[in-house]
């Protein structure tokens, strides 16, 4: 079963933290630019297989987080940075990625590339989380790490995937 959804939310469920929420978490950033796919696929693929997952599930997930990050690449400002983070539990595997946007609308789940996304991974979400004003002392708005690139011009667009192991009944 997929689940999919793209709504105005500012965060997933539960809430996305800007610190690692454990030693399981991996974050990477890079240049929102296709050229850099590669790079995540094969993180996809290597945490996948140390998680144990099946051949079939490893190569769903990389082909999923390939059309994900397709996805924030398109949707991403000029010359901005995506951020990748990848949590791994004991029966699932979930990929979060985010980019500052250039678009007005989160990305379409009506495309064929979401279509194919959805196909391959248990549940997918995105959703476009409106630019935030800095705070009267110039801090950083909430949800920014140290060091992230600012908010595109209308926030930031994120997609979530997650790919759960197989069960066997």
């Amino acid at each position: 079963m997929t689940e999919t959804e793209s709504t105005g939310r500012a965060q997933p469920a539960g809430g996305e933290q800007d610190i690692l929420a454990s030693e399981n978490d991996i974050e990477v950033r890079l240049g929102a630019n296709l050229t850099h796919l590669p790079i995540v696929r094969s993180i996809a693929a290597n945490l996948a297989v140390r998680a144990d997952f099946d051949i079939d599930a490893i190569s769903d997930l990389r082909l999923a987080v390939d059309e994900a990050c397709s996805t924030l690449i398109t949707s991403a400002a000029d010359g901005s940075a995506m951020r990748c983070r990848f949590t791994i539990e004991s029966d699932e595997l979930r990929f979060h990625g985010t980019v500052p946007s250039a678009d007005r609308e989160p990305p379409s789940t009506a495309s064929f590339g979401w279509k194919v996304l959805t196909t391959l991974a248990d549940s997918a979400t995105t959703w476009l989380e409106p630019a935030a004003d800095l705070s009267p002392d110039g801090a950083e708005p909430d949800g920014a790490a140290p060091g992230d690139a600012p908010d595109g011009p209308h926030g930031r667009v994120h997609v979530e995937v997650t790919k759960r192991k197989p069960t066997l009944t």
